[in-house]
């Protein structure tokens, strides 16, 4: 999920006191009293939460309530300027491109697994992948043998290995084991007609749609030797209390995901009022708790453990809000992959692909907030790349130039 900022707070009003951060910055994120936590095995210092979606504008055509009069004439103007809207952002992604590529919003270098440099790239690759590096070793013998050993051991080993070598799993941000896992496999995952205006079948939403981000990303990491744990979740009708604050925090209405206790915290009520314009089709939403879980798959493959490091040995602002935005992107990319994932069976049509496509180019930062969770174009690139190329090497926010993760 990007993390969620407070909505409708002008620049300059009071900020969220500690221990109730609504993003990865030092206010939210700084060790504070918290309710007891379950503990974690001995490694390096844990960010404490939480991360949330980032901030959503409305297109100022979309009406937040049903309309009588000039309903009609409002959504053909919507439509133009929502056209409009797509071509200008295409357009900024693919400048700079040999030629056109609408799959392809974020180049990524060729080279994504081999050992990352010291320091963070400073311009955007030239070039994209054109298929993934998993190719094997080329010393490898093409043909069987022609000839069978003349003679055979005299003796038989006299113990046999006990187990087989385990893969060593890499948990560093550039150059992490989760990149060799591919795609996600396509998952049963039917919506159904859920009521998010009832807390009862909101909730049963999430938690079914849950349960397929677990069918989709378990078998996914298995592959390359990566851990699994599935979140927990709490979603309460109105507001709450969780180990990294109150939910939703002050001042938002979005999930978020907290770290210190790999949960998932929601309120029913408030998803309605952030996103209850977007109508009776809940992809929206689901996209955005598909954000939170990716931000889940950051913890498990240690994504977070490593961002969280190399925040901390910087005292530089605008640093930390340079990693902070290629974790938010990250997550946002892997939400994309979720949705691919439960296309045919969801089912998200063509019209409702390009909705869903659109609505984020609609989210990101903001004029007057810290830029912690990447421009609009940008969140929309990511989410399109998670969407469109599928594989988690696609993902990697860690090895691209600054421009792509703005």
């Amino acid at each position: 999920m990007p993390h969620g900022m407070p909505q409708g707070m002008p620049p300059g009003a009071p900020q969220p006191s500690p221990g109730q951060g609504y993003g990865p910055g030092p206010a939210g994120w700084s060790p504070q009293p918290q309710p007891p936590r379950p503990p974690y095995p001995p490694g390096p210092p844990r960010p404490t939460g939480p991360y949330g979606p980032p901030r959503y504008t409305p297109p100022a055509w979309q009406p937040k309530k049903k309309s009588s009069a000039g309903a009609i004439v409002g959504g053909l103007l919507g439509v133009v300027a929502l056209a409009f809207v797509v071509l200008v952002v295409g357009a900024a992604l693919l400048k700079g491109s040999g030629k056109d590529d609408p799959t392809t919003p974020v180049a990524l270098p060729t080279n994504t697994f081999s050992p990352p440099p010291h320091d963070e790239p400073t311009s955007q690759p030239t070039s994209r992948p054109t298929s993934e590096p998993t190719s094997p070793p080329t010393s490898l013998p093409t043909s069987p043998p022609t000839s069978l050993p003349t003679s055979q051991p005299t003796s038989q080993p006299t113990s046999q290995p006990t187990s087989q070598p385990t893969r060593a799993v890499n948990r560093s941000v550039k150059a992490n084991s989760v990149y060799l896992a591919g795609a996600l496999p396509t998952t049963r995952c039917a919506a159904g007609s859920a009521n998010i205006y009832n807390h009862a079948q909101f909730k049963a939403l999430i938690l079914r749609t849950g349960q397929c981000m677990g069918r989709a990303w378990k078998p996914t990491l298995a592959r390359v030797g990566i851990t699994w744990r599935a979140p927990s979740y709490m979603i309460a009708p109105g507001k709450g209390r969780g180990a990294c604050g109150d939910y939703p925090s002050p001042g938002s209405n979005v999930p978020y995901y907290c770290p210190r206790n790999s949960t998932i915290y929601a309120s029913t009520s408030a998803l309605v009022k952030e996103y209850g314009s977007f109508g009776s089709w809940h992809g929206y939403i689901i996209s955005m708790m598909a954000h939170e879980y990716g931000h889940h798959i950051q913890n498990v493959s240690g994504i977070s453990d490593d961002w969280w490091q190399r925040y901390q040995a910087t005292s530089s602002k605008s640093a930390q809000l340079a990693l902070t935005r290629r974790h938010e992107l990250q997550a946002t990319c892997f939400g994309g992959m979720f949705m691919r994932s439960v296309q045919a069976t969801y089912p998200i049509d063509a019209s409702q692909r390009n909705s869903l496509l659109s609505a984020y180019g609609y989210m990101g930062d903001q004029a007057g907030y810290p830029r912690d969770h990447g421009s609009t174009a940008n969140n929309y690139g990511w989410f399109r790349q998670g969407y469109m190329r599928q594989k988690a090497y696609q993902c990697n926010t860690w090895v691209v130039g600054a421009s792509s993760v703005s």
